[in-house]
């Protein structure tokens, strides 16, 4: 249980407090939409969540967005799910990204940066250029709205350029990373049935080049209902036969044109990690997201037109879309293209200098990576724009919060935050005017009324409970893709509490308005910010004739570190050498990500199972993080519990 009044590690000084953005929206907010001008931040959170139409109909007004026909209302209707937010409102979301071009066409809308390090500015007027060439070209090639278009790309520009131009059509977005196999790639695509794909030839990644040209050519032999394939030769290599040229599609200079759609038209489909089956074809709105984001970057992340926004990310993380998003505060965005960790561990920091950037986020992972290494950010990089660094992907641990005090500065802001791709934003982390406590976020976010719940409903305080969410949120999925009757959507985060949002993350509301995040309460495997589900694993590694069944499970470390290990039954006559283990962990590496190489692989008796069949992961983890088999599992529930006596011999013989 935290301590009820510690002392802060870090307070915003009265300047910063007055400066901040979200500040000046209080004192605006009071004075038109009768919200507490006392009171501060949990004042303003407070009058957020129980006036929710007034709130975010401030939020609209404070960022100007643009209505080409107005709303019926701000709410029609609030269910969960299925809340209908600003019903008769069109808008568009590129147009809103792309308005800064009218005032600042020669400053750098984009700095990208590959391994090299050096810094690449893409004007203002240059990415509205691309965008109006590339969007009229997606239509020539007959894209509408609605129709989906798909990105198998890294963090570049043109990834940016190729965003907005399907959104400034109406068209819907979805990308994964390059290092994704073609299965995994497929299993999303697949589910989407895209029109035109964007690809690379390769990325450059630890210093090495990857081709990915055969990977590709599956991908358009497995997506039939692609008309179009867009090349850009990132190792230099020739178009392969019939695809488009970017070069040639981005080549025009013609303003873009931006379909008006209605509020809740898609945007863009994220992706789940595929717990058990495919991965969740999560589907965002445009204008869920503009006004989601508009409130969290800019009053949240405090981000204007003055900030440079590094996150470091890839285009398979809801994070990307997160970075792109920055555009609509008139931030320079900073896409940086590589390895996390290259040439050496303070590789982000190097990024943080050189493109001068005010928030640099990372993962907690990356932090704790630096602190075992001995890198000493402030000693050898010159780091005086960085005013904040924000973490997720996982908990920060306390011991990285009193790092990035000692080793960056005194006076910086630390934001731990913690979401999910299933609404692409935060439910709690960063206020730039609340003092921040060692190992807790800062606060729920502004209209989001996020409770700890004990398993009868009931809210906690400083208690572990589940995350919940009891009033909707306007980045909330408005649909999974095929998933005509919402069961799917229903059962992912609506059947534990009717009508409440369940996240699957255990948390602690403090006393004093903050959160702590104790990891996951289901089994989403998360390496440096890119999530997998346990399918993929099962998919790939279960290929292998030695092996009969496994099991794989991602552990939080308290010392922020994460263990995944693979637990294999074999099949039989089979040994566990090291030909077996070299082909399992090739087989993951080459058709799945590299990131998910199991940190172990160990032999087992057998996989435990539910009585109908489901591998039981949850339980496996909570025996290896200690707790006792008793309350880890109902036994009732159990295929062979005697096979669950070698996990908790194997925690026991760990701790």
């Amino acid at each position: 249980m935290p301590t009820v009044n510690p002392e802060p590690l870090w307070r915003p000084d009265p300047q910063r407090i007055d400066e901040a953005q979200v500040t000046r929206f209080q004192a605006w907010a009071a004075e038109h939409h009768g919200a507490p001008s006392e009171g501060g931040y949990p004042a303003l959170h407070r009058w957020s969540v129980d006036e929710l139409e007034t709130f975010w109909e401030a939020v609209t007004q404070w960022f100007d967005v643009r209505f080409s026909t107005p709303y019926t209302r701000v709410l029609g209707d609030r269910a969960m799910p299925g809340a209908q937010w600003f019903p008769g409102a069109t808008l568009n979301y590129a147009e809103h990204a792309l308005r800064a071009s009218a005032t600042r066409a020669d400053e750098p809308a984009l700095l990208h940066v590959d391994e090299t390090h050096e810094p690449r500015p893409v004007t203002w007027s240059e990415l509205r250029r691309q965008v109006g060439s590339l969007a009229a070209e997606l239509r020539a090639l007959g894209v509408r709205p609605g129709d989906r278009i798909s990105g198998y790309l890294p963090n570049i520009p043109q990834a940016v350029v190729a965003l907005l131009a399907t959104a400034a059509v109406g068209a819907v977005w979805t990308s994964c990373a390059p290092d994704f196999g073609a299965r995994s790639v497929l299993d999303r695509f697949q589910q989407v049935e895209p029109v035109v794909l964007f690809t690379v030839d390769g990325y450059r990644y630890g210093g090495k080049e990857h081709d990915r040209r055969d990977t590709v050519a599956e991908l358009r032999r497995e997506l039939p209902t692609l008309r179009a394939v867009v090349h850009i030769p990132l190792l230099g290599t020739d178009a392969p036969e019939g695809a488009l040229e970017w070069s040639s599609l981005t080549a025009g200079d013609t303003d873009p044109v931006f379909e008006q759609v209605p509020f809740d038209h898609p945007l863009w489909v994220l992706y789940s990690s595929g717990t058990t089956g495919l991965p969740k074809a999560i589907v965002q709105s445009q204008g869920g997201i503009l006004v989601e984001h508009l409130k969290q970057l800019g009053l949240h992340c405090d981000l204007g037109p003055e900030d440079r926004f590094f996150w470091y990310t890839s285009t398979g993380w809801m994070m990307w879309n997160f970075l792109v998003s920055g555009l609509l505060t008139g931030t320079t965005v900073v896409l940086y293209d590589g390895s996390p960790g290259h040439p050496d561990t303070a590789a982000q920091w190097r990024i943080a200098e050189r493109t001068r950037a005010t928030l640099y986020g990372t993962s907690a992972a990356y932090v704790m990576a630096c602190r075992k290494a001995g890198v000493h950010p402030a000693r050898d990089f010159g780091l005086s724009t960085v005013r904040c660094v924000a973490t997720t992907g996982s908990p920060l641990p306390p011991d990285g919060f009193r790092w990035l005090h000692d080793e960056v500065r005194t006076d910086l802001w630390i934001a731990s935050v913690s979401g999910g791709t299933d609404v692409c934003s935060c439910f709690a982390g960063a206020v730039p005017t609340l003092p921040v406590h060692t190992g807790e976020l800062q606060a729920p976010g502004l209209g989001t009324d996020l409770q700890s719940w004990d398993p009868a409903g009931r809210p906690l305080v400083d208690e572990v409970g589940e995350l919940v969410v009891t009033n909707p949120m306007p980045s909330m999925p408005v649909r999974f893709w095929n998933d005509p009757d919402g069961s799917r959507y229903h059962d992912s985060y609506f059947d534990t509490y009717p009508g409440v949002w369940r996240h699957g993350d255990w948390i602690t509301l403090t006393s004093r308005g903050s959160v702590v995040i104790h990891g996951r309460s289901d089994s989403t495997l998360n390496r440096q910010g890119v999530r997998m589900g346990s399918a993929d694993i099962y998919e790939a590694v279960e290929r292998l004739p030695e092996i009969k069944e496994s099991l794989v499970i991602g552990i939080e470390q308290p010392d922020g570190g994460y263990w995944m290990p693979l637990f294999v039954h074999l099949a039989p006559g089979a040994v566990l050498d090291d030909a077996l283990l070299d082909r399992v962990k090739r087989t993951i590496r080459e058709q799945l990500s590299p990131r998910h190489i199991p940190d172990e692989i160990i032999e087992v008796p057998g996989i435990p199972h539910t009585l109908t069949g489901k591998r039981i992961e949850v339980p496996v983890k909570r025996l290896l993080q200690g707790t006792p088999l008793d309350k880890a599992v109902n036994p009732g529930s159990i295929d062979d519990l005697d096979l669950l006596h070698f996990y908790e011999d194997l925690a026991r013989k760990r701790a």
